[in-house]
């Protein structure tokens, strides 16, 4: 049973009880469950950040599994660059010289690459820079492996055409020249006949009498028959040939032709004859290769007619010649 508890009035000169209002209880109970709960909240926070819940414990381990496969797919995908790199190596530097063909220029390769930053939805992950250049890896390796199927497309046609390819590369000299007694100026610096400078003679020059037969050096389409048997300058009467796989033949100083623009010949077709015609000074044959547009030096593609003793022999002979015929 409850004490009772009484407190003397001076007033009365009575003890009297001593009794607690509904308000005062009702403050009383309100801060003793304001206070605990308070404390409760207090030990819940404590526990909570020297504890790990059953199911954070779950999520911190997910996260790290999702780091530790991130890590590995980096890995990876800087291995798969390496390979990438590799092939592509081969492909500009074996297969596409193999077959004479330009290699993918590295602005095709690489493009599609920077500028617009498209990883800023990434940002705010947790870990966001191993995962943004993880997702970058993934981009530009699926968009270079995709460039090289493309390339290997090539050189697989180009494989399968290799016949075709190799009839149409300039592989003879224009002309019969047994001996090669009829060698004359190469390419290089030579005195021009006319002008008396030292100018670029930008082909090969081959002494013969006017009518001498001028052959295709491959397969290829008659582009071009121009100039003019009056014309003292130029090429005078001359043939262009596309070969087709960036290269064109150039056959000048013709006295006539045998056949028509637009003709198909084969290596070794009866084109046209030796003449003395625009700026030549001696009747010979004028002849040029052109690779991609560029003249290049005609003596690297006699490699059907010349043993290399032979091929020796010819270049001795062009260099010699101080002077060309036009």
């Amino acid at each position: 049973m409850a004490k009772k508890k009484y407190k003397f009035n001076p007033n009365t000169l009575n003890y009297e009880r001593v009794g607690i209002s509904f308000k005062e209880k009702s403050t009383k109970i309100l801060a003793y469950f304001s206070s605990s709960l308070a404390l409760a909240l207090f030990i819940v926070v404590i526990i909570l950040n020297a504890y790990d819940t059953p199911k954070s414990k779950a999520l911190k381990r997910e996260n790290q599994r999702l780091l530790t496969q991130y890590e590995l797919i980096d890995k990876d995908l800087s291995k798969i660059e390496s390979v990438l790199d590799e092939l592509q190596q081969r492909d500009d530097n074996i297969y596409r010289v193999i077959f004479e063909s330009e290699p993918i220029p590295s602005s095709v390769r690489k493009a599609g690459f920077g500028g617009t930053n498209k990883y800023s939805h990434l940002e705010s992950l947790d870990n966001s820079e191993l995962v943004i250049e993880t997702s970058r890896k993934l981009d530009k390796i699926s968009k270079e492996a995709y460039i090289q199927s493309k390339s290997y497309d090539d050189v697989l046609n180009m494989a399968l055409n290799k016949e075709k390819m190799l009839a149409a590369f300039p592989a003879v000299m224009p002309i019969a020249n047994k001996n090669l007694k009829r060698t004359a100026s190469g390419w290089g610096y030579r005195i021009h006949p006319i002008y008396k400078v030292r100018k670029m003679h930008w082909g090969m020059d081959f002494t013969a009498p006017v009518g001498t037969p001028v052959y295709a050096t491959g397969d290829g389409k008659i582009t071009e028959l121009t100039g003019s048997k009056r014309s003292r300058t130029g090429l005078g009467l001359n043939i262009k040939i596309d070969h087709g796989y960036g290269y064109e033949t150039v056959y000048g100083h013709l006295n006539a032709f045998n056949v028509k623009r637009g003709n198909k010949v084969k290596r070794g077709d009866l084109i046209a004859f030796v003449g003395n015609t625009g700026g030549s000074t001696a009747p010979h044959l004028h002849y040029e290769v052109h690779k991609n547009g560029k003249k290049v030096n005609p003596a690297y593609y006699y490699y059907k007619d010349l043993t290399p003793q032979e091929y020796d022999k010819m270049i001795a002979i062009s260099t010699n010649i101080g002077q060309s015929l036009d």
